[in-house]
C-alpha cells in the first residue's frame, strides 16, 4: 500500500486536490489517484470510485465534457445519482450499456483505468485524439501503469533501461511516438486505443502491446467520412462547422473553478476567446507572454485582439533569461527526453495563467484540423512544381539554398518572421521522390536516426506503417492527416498536456472534439485550404467577431530563438552535455555525427539547431533520469 501512495504522490502535480487508493479483497490490484477537482469538488467526486452496482471500480484522468447529456440519457433510463461528477456519469454509462458502447458515447479527452471484477479484466483507454497519457508496463512481476513515467521510478522493482529502438524513433521526430517508450518493457496506449488484459493469465513480462487494438481507428474514420454526403454548398458547410465548433466551446467552458484562456492573437486561440466570450456574461480572463527577441513576440497581437473582444487581458514579458531558467526543469516536467522548443513558452504561460485561474481552453489542433500548417499548403505545391525537374537539379537548387544560413535568409527577407528556416524545410523536399518521404522528413529532426543511434535499428511508427493509412488521399491531405495521426499527439499534445499539468493546470482545447475531426474528413480540401491559405472555415468564423485585418499575417508559431541561444547563453550548457569523452562514454549516441553537427552550428549552419536540440534534451534527461 505504501508503493502504491508513493507511487500516486509522484501525481501531486497533476492532482494537487485529493488523494485516493483501493486495493482489490482478492487479487493484488492497487488503483490510486491524485484529483485536480473541477467539476463537483465535493467527497463525491473522489477517485478511485466504484461503480453503484460494486461491479466497477475506476480511476481516471481528465474531462468527459457530453456527461449532463449521458447523465440526462441514463436518468430518463431509471438511473439515479448521487453526485454531480462526470466520473459517477462515466461509470454509470459503462455500467447500463456496457464499455464498447459507453466509450462510443464519451466525448472529452481521458486516460481510464477501469477494473471489472465480474470478469476480472483490467481496462485501458485512452481518448480519440489522445489529450491525455497513458503508460503501461513492467517493473519486475508488477503491471504498472500511470500518467507519467515517475510512478515507474517510484516502483522499488523498476529497471530504468533505455530502448535504443524507441532513441531512434525520438532522435527523428525529436518526441516518442506511441506505443513506444524510451524505458524497455514500458507501453504507451495511443491515441484512440483500448488495452484489455486478463489477470488471471497474464504472464509476466508479456508483451502487453499485443493487447492494444484501436476503437476509434483513424485510417477508418478518415474513409468512412470521405463517404458520407458533402454540403451543397459553403453557407451550409460553414454552418454545420459552426455549430460543432460552438457546442465544443460551451461544453468545455463547464467547471466548478476558475476558467480562463491562452490567447496568443493567431486565429485558433482568437476563435476560441471570441465565442468564449459570446457565450459568458462576465469577461474572458486571457492570457498571453511577450518576448524582447524579435519575430518571436505576439504579444502585441493578442493584446489587439483582446482590446477588440473586451477581455480580463493578462499580459507578461519574459526575458530570455526567464527562459532558460526553464531548461533545468524540462527533464522532470516530460519524464521522457522530449525536444520540441515551444515547451518552453508552453510552461511559461501555463505558470503563468495557473496564477489565476484553473482551467485554460487553447487554440490546440486548429492546424491539424483544417489544414493550418505550411507544410499543407506550400509542400504540395513545390511538390506539384518541381516533380517534373531531374534529381540532380533539385538537388543542385536544394545545395544552393543550404549554402546561405537561415539567419542570412531571415536578413534577405525580414519581413516574414522565421523566413530561413521556412526556405530550408521546403528545400528539404527536393531530394525525395514520394510525398510520403517528404512528409516524414519535414518532420524529422535527424533524417538517419538509426546511424545517429549506435547499435539500434529504427522501429516502425504509424506513419510508416501501410495499415495506419487511408486510401485515396491527395497531398496536401496526406500531410493534414500524417499530422492527426503523429505529430499531433505524440508532439504538441505531449508538450501542453506535461507543461499545464507540471503546475496543475486543465488545458482544454475545443478543436480537438473528436465530432469536428470527423465533419472536417468530410469536406472537402478546399473548404480547408482556399486562396493560399490554411483553415479557411476557421477564418469565416473568426471574421463575423474580430476584423481581418487584425489577424492576417504570416504563420509565426510559438517559439524561442535555439539557434542563437545555442551559440551564446547556452553555449557552455551544450558544450557540457556535447562533450566528446561522456558520449564516448554513455556510448549511446555516434559521438563523431554529434560533435559534427555542433561545429557545423558554431559555424553559422542553420540547418543544426533543432538536430542538437533533440540531442541535448536526451543528454539533460539522461543525465537526470
Amino acid at each position: 500500500m505504501q508503493t502504491g501512495r508513493n507511487m500516486a504522490n509522484c501525481l501531486r502535480h497533476r492532482g494537487p486536490d485529493d488523494e485516493g487508493l483501493w486495493q482489490d479483497e482478492v487479487y493484488p490490484l492497487l488503483l490510486g489517484q491524485r484529483r485536480l477537482a473541477i467539476i463537483d469538488l465535493s467527497a463525491e467526486g473522489h477517485q478511485p470510485m466504484i461503480s453503484a452496482s460494486g461491479r466497477y471500480v475506476v480511476t481516471f484522468n481528465g474531462e468527459i465534457y457530453n456527461f449532463q447529456s449521458i447523465q440526462a440519457d441514463l436518468e430518463a433510463a431509471g438511473v439515479t445519482f448521487r453526485g454531480r461528477s462526470d466520473t459517477e456519469v462515466m461509470l454509470a454509462a459503462i455500467e447500463h450499456w456496457g464499455l464498447n458502447i459507453a466509450l462510443q458515447k464519451l466525448n472529452g479527452m481521458f486516460a481510464i483505468v477501469l477494473w471489472d471484477k465480474q470478469e476480472k479484466q483490467l481496462h485501458f483507454v485512452r481518448d480519440r485524439l489522445g489529450k491525455k497519457p497513458l503508460y503501461v508496463g513492467w517493473s519486475g512481476g508488477a503491471l504498472v501503469f500511470g500518467s507519467e513515467l515517475k510512478v515507474f521510478k517510484a516502483h522499488p522493482d523498476f529497471a530504468a533501461e533505455v530502448n535504443r529502438e524507441t532513441l531512434t524513433l525520438y532522435m527523428r521526430y525529436g518526441c516518442v511516438p506511441a506505443p513506444h517508450c524510451i524505458y524497455k518493457g514500458v507501453w504507451q496506449l495511443p491515441a484512440g486505443c483500448r488495452m484489455t488484459v486478463d489477470v488471471e493469465t497474464l504472464a509476466v513480462g508479456q508483451d502487453i502491446a499485443a493487447f492494444i487494438a484501436p476503437y476509434w481507428h483513424h485510417p477508418r474514420v478518415v474513409e468512412d467520412a470521405r463517404q458520407k454526403p458533402k454540403p451543397d454548398n459553403d453557407a451550409q458547410a460553414l454552418a454545420q462547422f459552426e455549430d460543432l465548433l460552438e457546442n465544443a466551446v460551451k461544453q468545455r467552458m463547464i467547471a466548478d473553478v476558475p476558467l480562463g484562456a491562452f490567447l496568443s492573437g493567431g486565429i485558433d486561440s482568437s476563435t476560441i476567446v471570441a465565442l468564449m466570450q459570446k457565450f459568458s456574461i462576465d469577461r474572458v480572463k486571457t492570457f498571453s507572454i511577450g518576448f524582447e527577441a524579435q519575430g518571436y513576440d505576439e504579444a502585441p497581437f493578442a493584446q489587439m485582439i483582446a482590446e477588440h473582444l473586451n477581455t480580463d487581458h493578462h499580459e507578461m514579458y519574459v526575458s530570455a533569461q526567464d527562459a532558460l531558467d526553464v531548461i533545468p526543469k524540462l527533464p522532470q516536467i516530460y519524464d521522457e527526453p522530449f525536444a520540441d522548443i515551444s515547451q518552453i513558452p508552453t510552461y511559461l504561460v501555463s505558470k503563468f495563467a495557473r496564477q489565476h485561474v484553473t482551467v485554460a481552453l487553447s487554440g490546440d489542433g486548429g492546424d491539424e484540423l483544417l489544414g493550418g500548417y505550411n507544410r499543407h499548403i506550400s509542400a504540395p505545391e513545390i511538390w506539384k512544381r518541381s516533380a517534373w525537374m531531374p534529381k540532380k537539379m533539385r538537388q543542385f537548387i536544394q545545395n544552393r539554398i543550404y549554402a546561405r544560413s537561415i539567419e542570412k535568409w531571415d536578413k534577405f527577407n525580414p519581413k516574414q518572421p522565421q523566413f530561413g528556416e521556412r526556405l530550408y524545410k521546403a528545400a528539404s523536399m527536393l531530394s525525395h521522390d514520394t510525398i510520403e518521404q517528404a512528409y516524414v522528413d519535414l518532420t524529422s529532426k535527424w533524417n538517419d536516426p538509426a546511424a545517429v543511434v549506435l547499435n539500434a535499428t529504427e522501429p516502425m511508427d504509424y506513419m510508416r506503417d501501410p495499415s495506419w493509412q487511408p486510401a485515396g488521399l491527395n497531398p496536401a491531405e496526406k500531410m493534414i492527416y500524417g499530422d492527426m495521426l503523429s505529430y499531433l499527439p505524440n508532439d504538441v499534445l505531449t508538450k501542453v498536456d506535461r507543461a499545464s499539468m507540471a503546475v496543475s493546470l486543465e488545458a482544454r482545447a475545443p478543436l480537438l472534439d473528436y465530432q469536428l475531426f470527423e465533419y472536417a474528413w468530410q469536406l472537402p480540401l478546399d473548404m480547408k485550404v482556399r486562396y493560399g491559405q490554411g483553415k479557411w472555415m476557421l477564418r469565416q468564423v473568426l471574421n463575423q467577431y474580430v476584423p481581418e485585418q487584425m489577424f492576417i499575417r504570416p504563420k509565426q508559431g510559438f517559439a524561442v530563438p535555439v539557434d542563437e541561444w545555442l551559440r551564446g547563453s547556452l553555449r557552455d550548457w551544450a558544450e557540457d552535455l556535447l562533450d566528446e569523452k561522456k558520449l564516448a562514454e554513455q556510448g549511446y549516441l555516434n559521438v563523431s555525427m554529434v560533435r559534427e553537427s555542433w561545429a557545423r552550428h558554431l559555424a553559422g549552419d542553420g540547418r543544426e539547431a533543432h538536430k542538437l536540440w533533440t540531442v541535448l534534451m536526451y543528454q539533460s534527461w539522461l543525465g537526470s533520469a
